[in-house]
């Protein structure tokens, strides 16, 4: 059934369904179960191929001329949890194949520490769904989809009982950087960018107007941030390797987003060189 009570075309249902069983395994936490449910899911011949991510050997756009200045600069990592990022996570069905390609996790990492060594800011913007937020009469697919698998799912924002250790918590490999009482941690966003939290007001206060994004998904939270960041005049590269996006029948989302960022960012890493940008200040 739709959000406004009508009835959903059945080969959505059913093709929800099917989807839905197969994050069911991912819930349980059975990383090979897992998988081989996102296995049974479809997928086209070519999202296997990595040379669809390769840029384009004769480009028609100009090159990006972003400096970064570490004076001025802030990591902003966006969902770094359990949820999108571990095998245990009720999104790696869909989402496993593109973080195991990319090698987030340990890309992450890398930019955690370099970072931290440099002295910018680093900057979360999380993503929590509270019960009553299950209630909303309006969605998008993804929404829906989220809700209905119970994604980044936490009780209420004063209520932290099951939330340690959940798909909601941050990945224990990130909290030493995270939980250090000096990287800011905003306020959750609802949808996909951050004008409904105060992540811009916080970059703001700290005199921030470049920024490095990493994080997930690169095609809807990833893309989203870095639409809101270009229009309040922000300079914004973005870590290519360090997002990822689902791979499922509706399409390659990171390869979606990779061609938006090639369009807007004022840069387009990777981990290799934001690390060395990092180093040089």
């Amino acid at each position: 059934m739709n959000g406004d009570g009508t009835m959903c075309p059945s080969s959505f249902v059913s093709g929800r369904r099917r989807f839905l069983s197969s994050m069911a395994g991912a819930a349980a936490g059975v990383a090979a179960t897992a998988i081989a449910a996102r296995g049974a899911v479809a997928q086209p011949a070519n999202y296997a191929d990595p040379a669809r991510y390769a840029d384009p050997a004769t480009p028609a756009l100009p090159a990006s001329s972003m400096v970064l200045d570490s004076r001025r600069a802030a990591l902003v990592v966006i969902d770094p949890q359990i949820d999108f990022m571990s095998p245990t996570g009720k999104a790696w069905p869909a989402v496993g194949e593109s973080v195991t390609e990319n090698n987030v996790v340990p890309n992450l990492h890398r930019l955690f520490q370099a970072a931290k060594a440099a002295g910018i800011v680093v900057a979360i913007s999380p993503h929590y769904y509270y019960e009553w937020d299950h209630n909303w009469k309006v969605q998008g697919p993804l929404e829906l989809f989220q809700h209905d698998i119970g994604i980044f799912d936490r009780k209420g924002p004063y209520d932290l009982s099951d939330f340690r250790n959940s798909g909601a918590d941050f990945l224990p490999e990130f909290k030493p950087y995270i939980e250090d009482g000096k990287t800011i941690i905003a306020s959750p966003h609802k949808l996909y960018g951050p004008q409904a939290n105060d992540l811009p007001l916080q970059l703001r206060k700290q005199r921030v107007d470049q920024i490095v994004l990493a994080g997930m998904l690169a095609n809807m939270c990833v893309e989203s941030h870095l639409r809101e960041f270009l229009e309040q005049g922000f300079e914004v590269a973005v870590v290519r390797d360090a997002v990822a996006a689902p791979k499922i029948p509706e399409g390659d989302g990171y390869l979606a987003a990779l061609i938006n960022f090639r369009y807007m960012a004022n840069g387009l890493w990777t981990t290799d060189d934001t690390v060395k940008r990092l180093k040089a200040g």
